[in-house]
């Protein structure tokens, strides 16, 4: 009976194009093939649905963590390459600016730092226009690695723009913040710069160990954080200022273009911007501290400096505030915003060149381990 219920295979004859004929065979699909093949369908569906899942689950937790310590590790790089190009670019002017700083009886202009400069150079040769730059590289390597660090850290910690928000004071505080982690994590390597800086070779420090064991023997232990409120009270608003206005600028840059990336010419007038601004902002703390870190070194300042209040004091009294307080500043206006914009561009830069590498690296990591 159930033969009878069978469709039978039809043989047809067909012509072919060189006129012979063939037979062929058409079999008609039974309902208990049809079931069949119904049945496998969907087993294979259910395999595939299986693996789907299996593919799509979510990221284990550690994968987050890694994620974070990526983040924090290219901002490290990109912040320690940044800094030290930047301030290795401008050290004769720091050094210069430094000099006039602490000098009350030198009166600053132009051609007194031209001066200054092709003095230095005459007396003890080019290299000693980058005296005190292997400090200064001992601190601003971990110096400006910390602070882009601290920044990308604090900005999250206080959801700065999160969600496309405007939140201004957010994004002061979080630059304020970075310079103050930064400054108190490096103050000591700051200090020695200084007093580099203004010393030669043979009357004052051979090397950046023989600053740290000196003060430590002749001054104390405690001498090495002279200066260090002057400095905090500067870089709140020095670093506020910088970050606030560069992170300003980069977001009505976007807004108005439609571009998120900046080109590095964009990204170093931007900088340059926040450079001058954070330096006008801050100038005065900084001849503040400046004078007390070197108080032991100077010839008139060995004991006028003793705290903010007295340096303040002494330097409005026997100086005046334009002569006193914003003593090369002119100076600063040249060297701040090549030093910031070269800072902040160049760490967008090799920021964003990590972060591409890294993305290429867990690529190509994704197709080696994915299942063959």
């Amino acid at each position: 009976m159930s033969r009878l219920l069978e469709k039978p295979n039809v043989a047809m004859p067909i012509k072919t194009s060189n006129g012979q004929l063939t037979t062929t065979t058409i079999a008609s699909a039974s309902p208990l093939a049809t079931s069949s093949n119904n049945s496998t369908t969907g087993n294979i569906t259910e395999i595939n649905e299986t693996s789907k899942q299996d593919y799509e689950q979510p990221a284990p937790a550690n994968t987050k963590a890694a994620t974070n310590l990526d983040a924090v590790l290219i901002s490290l790089t990109a912040g320690a390459a940044a800094g030290a190009l930047a301030k290795t670019t401008i050290a004769p002017l720091d050094r210069t600016k430094i000099n006039f700083q602490i000098n009350k009886n030198v009166r600053y202009s132009f051609r007194a730092a031209v001066e200054f400069l092709k003095y230095t150079y005459t007396k003890e040769g080019i290299l000693a226009l980058w005296r005190g730059n292997s400090a200064t590289m001992a601190r601003i390597v971990p110096y400006a690695a910390i602070q882009f660090t601290a920044h990308e850290q604090w900005r999250k910690i206080l959801h700065v723009d999160k969600d496309g928000t405007d939140t201004k004071v957010k994004r002061f505080l979080a630059g304020s913040l970075a310079g103050i982690t930064s400054q108190s994590l490096t103050y000591p390597l700051d200090l020695a710069r200084a007093r580099m800086a203004v010393t030669d070779k043979y009357t004052g420090y051979k090397t950046l160990r023989q600053v740290f064991v000196k003060i430590w023997i002749e001054e104390g232990p405690h001498t090495l954080y002279r200066g260090y409120w002057a400095t905090v009270l500067g870089v709140i608003p020095y670093a506020g200022t910088s970050f606030f206005t560069y992170e300003t600028l980069k977001r009505e840059y976007t807004e108005m273009t439609g571009n998120t990336k900046l080109n590095t010419l964009v990204s170093l007038g931007f900088g340059a911007a926040a450079g001058a601004v954070g330096q006008t902002s801050s100038y005065p703390l900084d001849i503040v501290r400046r004078r007390m870190q070197t108080m032991g070194v100077t010839k008139d300042g060995h004991s006028k400096y003793p705290t903010i209040l007295a340096t303040l004091t002494t330097i409005y009294k026997e100086e005046g505030i334009k002569n006193g307080f914003y003593k090369g500043l002119s100076m600063n206006w040249i060297k701040g915003p090549i030093a910031v914009g070269i800072s902040f561009s160049t760490y967008d830069l090799i920021k964003e060149f990590l972060r591409e590498l890294l993305h290429l690296k867990r690529g190509r990591s994704d197709l080696t381990d994915s299942p063959k």
